[in-house]
């Protein structure tokens, strides 16, 4: 009878975990779809790290599509989903990838200057990511541009600068490295474009640019950063 009923648990657990599998593959492609909010309230309800992790990602991405007086409680709360994945699994790296990259969009919405704690913090939930999963190419997208973005120059930037210890120095190393682990991801070539923009090396950008527009685009963010990238490369030209 232990044996039947074991047997019979293991087969319980088995049909749930493919369940939630199932039911985190559907939030994806809602996510892949563009329904970005419909994808992060499934993928909040599996209630896994997993899934967690997705409903942040899906949240930071739609704040991209709604008014700016709706910006910044999207990136809080795509920062409270990550920290909730991040409970449920400290060694889940995207979950720290996703909690940099929502500090990140709200550092850059709110300014720079005014978030030096939000950057450090930042920063640390990045070497954590990349800590966990070296090949995490986003997270050294996100270095890029934040070490781009805080040394900016003048004396906001000088004092970014000795604050965090960000320096234009380690912008290229990482989106190179992000390119070598992903190289059809068109933006990875995007943002680095943009971060070549901040540091004034508007050649370099537009072939950024260029690289990025040749590549594929199947899903909706895909198609947005194509886009993006053709309306980037239109203004330098």
């Amino acid at each position: 009878m232990r044996i039947f009923v074991t047997a019979a648990l293991a087969l319980t657990v088995s049909a749930l975990g493919g369940a939630s599998a199932q039911s985190l593959q559907a939030a994806q492609s809602q996510f892949d779809q563009g329904n970005w909010q419909a994808a992060a309230t499934a993928a909040a309800a599996l209630n896994t790290s997993e899934g967690l992790s997705l409903a942040a990602e899906a949240t930071t991405a739609g704040a991209a599509l709604v008014p700016d007086n709706q910006k910044k409680a999207l990136f809080e709360k795509a920062q409270g989903y990550a920290k909730q994945a991040i409970a449920k699994d400290k060694n889940n790296a995207e979950a720290y990838f996703e909690l940099a990259r929502a500090q990140g969009r709200l550092a850059q919405f709110s300014g720079i200057f005014q978030s030096l704690g939000l950057a450090q913090d930042m920063k640390k939930n990045l070497d954590a990511a990349i800590k966990l999963d070296p090949k995490l190419a986003g997270a050294y997208v996100a270095l890029g541009l934040w070490n781009a973005n805080l040394d900016a120059g003048g004396i906001k930037g000088a004092i970014a600068v000795q604050a965090t210890g960000a320096t234009r120095g380690n912008v290229v190393a990482n989106f190179e490295k992000a390119i070598a682990l992903e190289p059809e991801e068109a933006v990875h070539r995007f943002e680095y474009g943009n971060a070549l923009l901040t540091m004034g090396k508007k050649a370099e950008a537009a072939a950024q640019f260029q690289k990025a527009i040749t590549m594929r685009a199947e899903t909706f963010w895909e198609k947005r950063n194509i886009e993006a990238a053709k309306a980037a490369l239109a203004k330098l030209k």
